[in-house]
């Protein structure tokens, strides 16, 4: 008996175009005001379920692998404190060279 193997969700959003009953439906969510939404059966929590809470805590930003060149000094002081240099490289280039 032969195995099926499931095939993996991609993280990717789907690249097919939205059916036309899809467009109406979210035209309509788009139209409807946050006072007319029923939120009877998922009450508000109470401000004290908040405290603790954090914003982007399971935000991961999309990596993309490269290859570049750079000085062999640079590599060297990247590299002198062992594993990982790769990683902690990047925010040196985020921090002088993003928004």
């Amino acid at each position: 008996m032969r195995k099926e193997t499931k095939k993996a969700r991609s993280n990717q959003p789907s690249t097919r175009a939205l059916t036309a009953k899809q467009k109406r439906e979210l035209a309509h969510l788009t139209s409807v005001r946050d006072d007319q939404i029923d939120t009877s059966e998922i009450p508000e929590l109470p401000p004290a379920a908040w405290k603790n809470a954090v914003r982007g805590r399971f935000y991961r930003p999309v990596k993309q692998a490269v290859s570049m060149r750079l000085d062999a000094d640079v590599i060297a002081w990247l590299k002198k404190r062992g594993k990982g240099y790769q990683t902690r490289a990047e925010p040196h280039f985020a921090r002088t060279h993003v928004g």
